[in-house]
């Protein structure tokens, strides 16, 4: 709270909630587990078996301060739900200040049992470690948190890095007994890649750019219709992360990628010059005479494959297609050539009309579901850096991201509040 510590490590993330909670920390980089169990002197010379046996007579049982040890709390709340935490609180000799300072009590013969994460006994050979039923569901997560206050970000996020890297901090984690899950490859500098649909670049550009300067790392982007970019994906080359116009062109890659999170939606409109001057109002108007439509690729991205579902579910897809001049794989291709004047009206997102208001007029497309597009998130299985690609995410969804998806013509899907920066 002082604004002193560039990182902060607790034994238990529910300290980084709290943090985070107050506004004094960022980035939040998982790294371990311990589970709370019971440390005795080695052979278990008093038979202790369960938290039961703490409560017998002439057990002297020393406990981490609950209300400032993260220990302490864990196995609290646990006891607390099967409703012991009162007796064995009562059977406490006494509460130490630290985990560490309850595995030496025990060491030193000044109690005979104490409550401690078992990644404690590491290096203790004369203590030993006895699982228990009641403290069974008792774990803490082990995390570090960049601190708002932190001036330099990037060197922070650097050893962070390293801390919770697969092949250097996790190593050493599981070598003193803690339980790792899968953490990023080491690299000085590393490169994540991203594929997004072309309409979604002014939605996270920004935003993208600014997660590279905080983290020090690269954001290599490919922007490009998704049905080209799941072309490139079926070859072969696989992203870090997928950002999809649709949830069709996900489903076409999604056995390379794990679970996907919608995020946004944008709305196929119809797009004519300001002030409309052939008088569009929907689908049926596309048919006059003489009219230049611009139109979407149906095999090259996720708005031509949209546009072509619309006109079927509208019944007029051939009189319509008779108007067709130009097929692109993106919208903003259409946008140009609406205000060069080489089209009459096309059909694309809304989003594709953001930043244009003085030139082009959109006309929405009435009473058709298919007519919307929803945009979801994925991060690649075998990607080399799936943490650091979380946070991407995490920095797309935060509120500030939010407002630029507002902004650009997109409506919000996630449901949960964006996590607090």
């Amino acid at each position: 709270m002082a604004g002193a510590a560039d990182l902060f490590l607790p034994a238990d993330d529910s300290f980084l909630r709290m943090a985070r909670e107050s506004g004094l920390v960022a980035e939040v980089l998982p790294i371990a587990t311990m589970r709370c169990g019971l440390v005795v002197r080695r052979g278990n010379p008093l038979g202790i078996r369960s938290v039961a046996d703490l409560l017998r007579d002439g057990i002297r049982l020393v406990q981490a301060n609950p209300d400032a040890a993260a220990v302490g709390k864990v196995s609290r709340q646990v006891l607390t739900k099967q409703g012991i935490w009162d007796a064995v609180n009562a059977a406490t000799d006494g509460f130490r200040t630290t985990v560490n300072d309850v595995a030496n009590d025990v060491e030193v013969g000044a109690a005979d049992a104490g409550i401690v994460y078992d990644v404690v006994l590491y290096g203790r050979p004369e203590l030993e470690f006895v699982d228990v039923v009641e403290l069974e569901g008792a774990t803490s997560q082990v995390s570090m948190g960049v601190t708002t206050a932190c001036s330099q970000p990037a060197a922070a996020l650097h050893f962070a890095r390293y801390v919770s890297a697969e092949d250097r901090g996790l190593e050493e984690y599981r070598r003193q007994g803690f339980v790792v899950a899968r953490g990023d490859l080491w690299a000085d500098i590393p490169e994540l890649s991203v594929y997004a649909g072309s309409m979604l670049r002014p939605a996270i550009e920004d935003t993208i750019t600014a997660f590279e300067q905080r983290e020090g790392v690269r954001v290599s982007r490919s922007y490009n219709g998704c049905g080209i970019l799941v072309a490139q994906m079926k070859s072969g080359q696989h992203p870090d992360a997928y950002f999809a116009c649709d949830v069709e062109f996900m489903k076409q890659v999604g056995d390379l990628f794990g679970p996907a999170t919608d995020v946004s939606q944008n709305e196929l409109v119809i797009l004519v010059p300001k002030g409309n001057p052939r008088r569009i109002a929907g689908l049926q108007d596309l048919t006059q005479a003489g009219l230049r439509v611009g139109i979407g690729h149906e095999k090259q991205c996720a708005m031509g494959w949209i546009t072509q579902r619309t006109f079927a579910e509208s019944g007029l897809t051939t009189k319509i297609m008779e108007n067709v001049t130009v097929q692109t794989p993106t919208g903003d291709m259409l946008v140009n050539q609406l205000r060069t004047g080489s089209l009459d009206a096309a059909v694309a997102y809304l989003s594709n009309a953001a930043g244009s208001a003085e030139f082009l007029d959109a006309v929405q497309i009435q009473g058709l579901q298919c007519s919307v597009a929803t945009q979801p998130w994925a991060v690649l299985r075998q990607s080399r850096y799936p943490r650091l690609a979380d946070r991407l995410f995490q920095r797309i969804r935060s509120a500030e991201s939010q407002e630029i998806f507002a902004a650009e013509g997109f409506r919000w899907q996630l449901s949960e509040s964006p996590a607090k920066p």
